[in-house]
């Protein structure tokens, strides 16, 4: 029987990706207690990274949104695998941290952002409700467009 996450991602026409394994010396993900720590996922899609540019130079609002909806998919898709492939013990997204590879001049940050935070919104619900910050970095791992991090609240069961 499909969980309630499961049923929702289906809806949305979302399809989990496996988890990006990491490039460098860290884990995807770590669990403390109850909380389960995303490391920075990044627009990495079917075909490989996606977004290698500057906001406000090489992508609009709108692209850099594409790019954080798809960072957000792949921190749904690392919560999947610390879930033990059963999101329905997520009770809270807690925070999302959000980094915009734009042009110097370019500060519409939480505009961009709003790409990832309404995506965990429209798959958790209220239980993706959550802090968060947005700003702009000189420049990002691949010269990426954007990369998000998260802080979840999952239940013990299993």
């Amino acid at each position: 029987m499909a969980g309630q996450i499961e049923k929702r991602l289906s809806e949305l026409g979302i399809t989990l990706p496996k988890p990006v394994a990491p490039v460098a010396t860290y884990v995807p993900y770590v669990t403390c207690g109850s909380l389960v720590f995303v490391s920075g996922q990044v627009p990495f899609g079917p075909d490989g990274l996606q977004y290698q540019g500057r906001v406000g130079d090489d992508f609009s609002i709108e692209d850099g949104q594409a790019a954080a909806r798809l960072c957000a998919i792949n921190i749904v898709a690392q919560m999947n695998a610390a879930c033990s492939g059963d999101l329905d013990r997520v009770t809270r997204c807690v925070k999302l941290g959000g980094f915009v590879n734009g042009s110097p001049d370019f500060d519409q940050h939480p505009a961009v952002i709003n790409g990832a935070s309404d995506t965990i919104c429209e798959i958790f619900g209220d239980k993706g409700k959550h802090a968060r910050f947005a700003v702009g970095a000189g420049g990002l791992p691949f010269n990426v467009a954007v990369e998000v991090d998260a802080i979840f609240e999952i239940s013990g069961r299993s």
